[in-house]
């Protein structure tokens, strides 16, 4: 896993993200301290997402749509 300073990778960005997306992970760092890793997003895990997994845990009110009462739509607005 190569790294390379911040002024490198400013300097090489097209080179760095164009190895990156070949696959390869590079960490760039800051001050002789790695900060970032630049991978490409094909490389990347996908997320975890489960839909429906809050499904009859949450319930919406009716009125939730409604309009604000007047005095919380004026503070909304900046008036007093």
């Amino acid at each position: 896993m190569p790294s390379v300073n911040i002024h490198e990778a400013k300097t090489h960005f097209s080179r760095l993200v164009d190895a990156a997306m070949a696959g390869e992970e590079i960490v760039i760092a800051k001050a002789g301290k790695p900060a970032v890793r630049l991978v490409s997003l094909e490389a990347a895990p996908a997320p975890g997402i489960r839909f429906g997994v809050m499904k009859g845990k949450i319930e919406i009110a009716e009125d939730f749509d409604a309009p604000l009462p007047d005095e919380l739509q004026r503070a909304f607005e900046g008036e007093s």
